[in-house]
């Protein structure tokens, strides 16, 4: 590609954006060293977005907006929506945005020269979460990545993701075989990591964080950082959700042949017994892998006290 700039697809879901998009938008249009084109999908929204993103596509070649495909009630099914719809050849590489972040002006350039000296597929950084109150906290998602940690986890927060063009197409062909499964997925991000390395395909994760990550009331996710987020994701492994998203994923994926994957999909009492003492190969971060054990025996105690 030398002499000529990559040709990245920016896939940006929206819906309610306004506080946030401009600003985001004009990080995007100040990537340096790649040729960047925007696609923008909107759920539909009642703040003006649409109308904006319209009048923008109007004026900047560069981006297009979809047709309006109606609620998708989720970033998730947004970002699927893009992946069926957005034709992927002429790009080099695939990149996911989110509407209220700001990228560092080198994001892209650095995730495609990452890409290249790694020999990989597919990239994901960290990111540095910011509050209005002027609050900063890097995110790190850098650990070395386990065996089947993505069964568990995903890579760090889908708006750094970059991927080739080969990867791009081999997940769009997936998308479009499991459309209607694919909706009951919850976090895209979790999924796309889990179906590259479930594929095989190689995943970067680079410690140098590339964007700064907003944090507000109406982040779907977040920044997993203090005691009331960590109270907010153990209410999503006491209610199930956590549980029945991994076997999911792990069907999804085909992994559920593995002999190590057979031995505790179904999460029963022995079968967590088990998949807690391989903490060690399902989360990346040690505090992770620590929790990891004792969520496991925990959720065995709460169901026999059931």
């Amino acid at each position: 590609m030398s002499g000529k700039l990559p040709k990245v697809a920016v896939l940006l879901a929206a819906y309610n954006g306004m506080q946030w998009i401009e600003e985001q938008m004009a990080s995007i249009f100040a990537q340096s060293g790649v040729d960047v084109t925007v696609y923008i999908s909107v759920d539909p929204s009642i703040d003006g977005t649409e109308v904006w993103c319209a009048a923008l596509a109007t004026k900047v070649s560069n981006v297009i907006v979809l047709p309006e495909a109606g609620k998708f009630g989720g970033a998730s099914r947004n970002f699927f929506r893009l992946i069926r719809d957005v034709e992927f050849d002429g790009f080099d590489f695939i990149a996911f945005a989110d509407q209220d972040d700001i990228w560092c002006v080198d994001k892209l350039q650095r995730a495609v020269a990452g890409l290249e000296q790694q020999e990989a597929d597919a990239y994901s950084s960290n990111v540095t979460a910011f509050w209005l109150d002027g609050k900063t906290c890097l995110l790190d998602k850098a650990q070395p990545q386990a065996k089947w940690d993505y069964l568990f986890e995903a890579a760090g927060p889908g708006c750094t993701y970059v991927f080739s063009n080969r990867l791009s197409q081999s997940i769009k062909s997936s998308v479009l075989a499991n459309w209607e499964v694919l909706q009951g997925v919850t976090l895209h991000d979790w999924f796309f990591y889990a179906y590259a390395r479930s594929c095989g395909y190689r995943w970067y994760i680079d410690p140098v964080p590339s964007m700064l990550y907003r944090q507000h009331d109406r982040n779907q996710v977040g920044a997993n950082t203090g005691l009331r987020s960590l109270i907010s994701r153990y209410k999503t492994i006491h209610d199930g959700w956590w549980f029945s998203q991994v076997q999911f994923i792990a069907r999804l994926t085909g992994q559920e042949f593995d002999p190590f994957v057979a031995s505790w999909l179904p999460l029963h009492g022995m079968q967590l017994f088990r998949l807690s003492f391989s903490a060690w190969s399902c989360r990346r971060r040690m505090r992770d892998k620590v929790l990891f054990f004792f969520v496991c025996w925990l959720k065995i105690l709460v169901k026999n006290k059931g």
